[in-house]
């Protein structure tokens, strides 16, 4: 079999050369050419993967190792009989943590109590029903809105999309969709922007498309962390300039999660293939014992990562697609033996 697979996805050599040849590319440098012979099709956020790309190859499996869905076109996948894998949840507990980690450091350096603030996570999936554990081990008060989830599980402690805009802090962590009851794009607009006050702190973690940028850059907030944008790499250089941090959606770029990423489709491609499983490949990640000697959680999180200089690497925006491809290595806290409590939730 040949493998097409954007190079930045994570130890690809390890885990897919047993299918195969291996052909490696940027993402966006994959195109119709590129996996006309191909039979296995493996990538990032970077690669439009639809009808495009796809007719007239004999491609029968697409792997996406990002949980992001909005770069591929699932229906013609399922009308062509090609088997699709998205990593859903691979980037959860890195995407979480980042938002804690600005908020420790916005509690201290805006000389708040983060106990006395309510956070609204506005939608409650794999990655906010994570912050959701983290923040109450923290004592922060929630308020829960994902109206999906809601209807399914008939969750009576949930909230209404205004009630969550509402909060101290509101963060955002759905999907991009645009069809159904219940699209997410411009999710955050013209007729409930209001909810937003300068004394409201937001985060955009979650796709570029659910806030309405413009009306966003003449809004005044209490502080804007932004990692998903519209129109990635040419960002909104309003909003970057006035961000308390503005990065190159990267929130979820731990090497946790790109291994998990890989992994959850390398796992996928053996039952389609009827490979075994090499079970090696779990202990790729072996960084052996990091320590903290930290004696506060803001210093402690800091050492584990500085996410400021993520902000400091794009002010350039320029840098915005190498620094991504190129991102320094950061393992997420459970790697950790820390003298200050970490809030870790093992879901």
């Amino acid at each position: 079999m040949k493998l097409v697979i954007d190079d930045a996805c994570y130890a690809y050599n390890e885990m897919f050369s047993q299918f195969g040849e291996i052909i490696t590319l940027p993402g966006r440098n994959i195109d119709s050419d590129s996996v006309k012979d191909t039979d296995i099709l493996i990538v990032r956020s970077r690669t439009k993967v639809n009808q495009s790309l796809l007719e007239g190859s004999k491609v029968k499996f697409v792997g996406s190792t990002v949980a992001g869905l909005d770069h591929v076109d699932q229906d013609y996948l399922a009308k062509n009989n090609i088997t699709f894998f998205s990593a859903q949840g691979c980037n959860s507990m890195a995407v979480a943590e980042f938002v804690i980690t600005a908020i420790v450091n916005l509690a201290d350096e805006l000389e708040f109590d983060y106990r006395d603030k309510t956070l609204g996570i506005i939608g409650v999936g794999n990655v906010g029903s994570r912050l959701a554990a983290k923040a109450q081990l923290m004592g922060i008060k929630t308020l829960l809105n994902d109206p999906l989830r809601q209807a399914r599980e008939n969750l009576p402690h949930f909230v209404d999309l205004d009630t969550a805009l509402s909060a101290d802090i509101v963060t955002f962590h759905t999907p991009l969709t645009f069809d159904g009851k219940h699209p997410s794009y411009q999710l955050l607009n013209k007729s409930n922007f209001h909810n937003i006050t300068n004394q409201t702190i937001m985060f955009n973690a979650a796709r570029g498309g659910v806030i309405v940028e413009n009306i966003w850059q003449k809004t005044q907030t209490m502080a804007n962390i932004i990692d998903c944008w519209e129109n990635e790499p040419d960002i909104n250089q309003n909003l970057q300039k006035n961000a308390y941090w503005a990065t190159p959606h990267i929130a979820g770029h731990s090497v946790d999660a790109k291994f998990m990423g890989s992994f959850m489709v390398y796992e996928a491609l053996c039952d389609f293939t009827g490979h075994k499983q090499d079970e090696s490949i779990v202990n790729l990640i072996n960084p052996g014992v990091l320590e903290v000697k930290k004696h506060n959680l803001k210093d402690t999180l800091n050492e584990i990562y500085d996410f400021k200089q993520d902000t400091a690497a794009i002010k350039n925006i320029g840098n915005f697609e190498d620094y991504r491809r190129n991102y320094p290595i950061r393992y997420e806290w459970p790697h950790y033996n820390s003298l200050t409590a970490l809030p870790i939730v093992n879901n």
